[in-house]
């Protein structure tokens, strides 16, 4: 009797650590999948006349590290200001990276410079929170029938570049101490250090860019959850509440919804507060609407990342909870890219009014409307 227990009891472990074994395969097969995606995911098709750059050609430490991501820098014939975007700061914000690679596709620049880093912490887009149930990617068809696929990622950078994170992360500019997993967040980071850690480096790489390109006006393309205070919103380093307000009631004017937000002084690390801090560039952070990333959404995938549309975000806003009017608010992606889009082009055109001779004309963008009506892949490349 012993004997045949002992031998059940050794089928009932041998099945279970077998089990154990194709679990961790299984995770571990999908977590390496991130980190080799395959060559089309996140392939990025440049319009004519755009140079590829690294971010390691500002700042050498950077080079052959996961930090490094690519640059790419577009020249009108005529003189003018130096803009530079940012998309993918937050890499499970997918609004503000599909539309810098949209600016990336699509910008004629006639006037001034555009400078685009639509993947700027390449290191997030490598996992997903656990526990979240994000997907891991999500896409669009383009107008030639071509499925473009992009990773959605998460906010801070992967643990396996960035560990152990601290209990407390003191930030090194000001020494103001925050949650330690904010050591691993890029909009905690800057102005970034040169021998700190991996997101500290790319930080303080991106502020290198920013220096040796002198760039007038700054822009850092973000999405904020629902029930957040600041979303649909443009956040603005003082420096840039002129231009911030003069886009604002133009954007209100085209029937878009926006808040203007100051940049909070006591709050550091954050990309407009540091950049109007260390430089003279004119910083702005703006915020667009995403159900993906909020705490009230019921089922997390594709369809959610790409439509908004959630039963449990429905019953939040009937009763109060929610930031956005959002009876009213188209919730898709391509909504929300419009947004961006329209905001980024609207500041180049307002840049001349509030610093001479900087002014950036930029054609080719699609409007908030054809951007909203058609989808988001009628203007991304094949």
């Amino acid at each position: 009797m012993f004997e045949k227990r002992y031998l059940a009891s050794r089928f009932s472990a041998t099945l279970l650590l077998l089990g154990a074994v194709a679990v961790a395969a299984i995770s571990a097969h999908s977590y390496l999948r991130m980190h080799h995606p395959g060559p089309d995911v996140d392939r990025v098709v440049p319009r004519e006349g755009f140079v590829h750059k690294r971010l390691s050609d500002y700042f050498q430490g950077l080079q052959d590290t996961p930090a490094d991501t690519d640059v790419y820098v577009q020249e009108g014939e005529q003189p003018g200001g130096t803009l530079l975007v940012l998309g993918g700061t937050h890499a499970n914000e997918p609004a503000g990276v599909v539309a810098a690679v949209v600016l990336l596709e699509n910008a004629d620049v006639k006037r001034g410079r555009l400078i685009i880093a639509p993947y700027a912490n390449l290191m997030a887009r490598t996992h997903t929170f656990p526990q979240d149930a994000h997907p891991q990617t999500f896409g669009f068809e383009t107008s030639g029938g071509v499925r473009r696929t992009f990773r959605y990622g998460a906010r801070t950078t992967n643990p396996v570049n960035e560990w152990p994170n601290p209990d407390i992360y003191i930030h090194p500019a000001s020494g103001q101490t925050m949650a330690g997993v904010e050591r691993s967040n890029l909009n905690r980071a800057h102005p970034g250090v040169a021998d700190g850690g991996m997101t500290e480096q790319l930080a303080y790489g991106f502020m290198q860019l920013i220096k040796q390109e002198d760039v007038d006006l700054a822009i850092d393309l973000h999405e904020a959850s629902p029930e957040y205070p600041v979303v649909d919103a443009l956040v603005a380093h003082e420096r840039a509440m002129e231009l911030a307000a003069m886009v604002t009631m133009e954007l209100e004017f085209e029937g878009i919804p926006i808040r203007l937000e100051p940049s909070p002084k006591n709050l550091r690390g954050l990309s407009h507060r540091e950049w109007g801090d260390q430089t003279d560039v004119l910083a702005i952070l703006m915020e667009t609407c995403n159900a993906s990333a909020g705490r009230f959404r019921g089922r997390t995938g594709e369809a959610l990342v790409l439509t908004g549309e959630d039963k449990a975000y429905d019953k939040a806003a009937e009763l109060g909870r929610l930031y956005v009017p959002w009876e009213s608010w188209d919730k898709r992606i391509a909504e929300r890219v419009g947004r961006h889009v329209t905001s980024v082009k609207l500041l180049a055109e307002n840049l001349e009014f509030v610093r001479d001779d900087a002014g950036i004309v930029i054609e080719g963008l699609p409007a908030y409307t054809s951007l909203s009506e058609e989808g988001v892949g009628a203007y991304l490349r094949d």
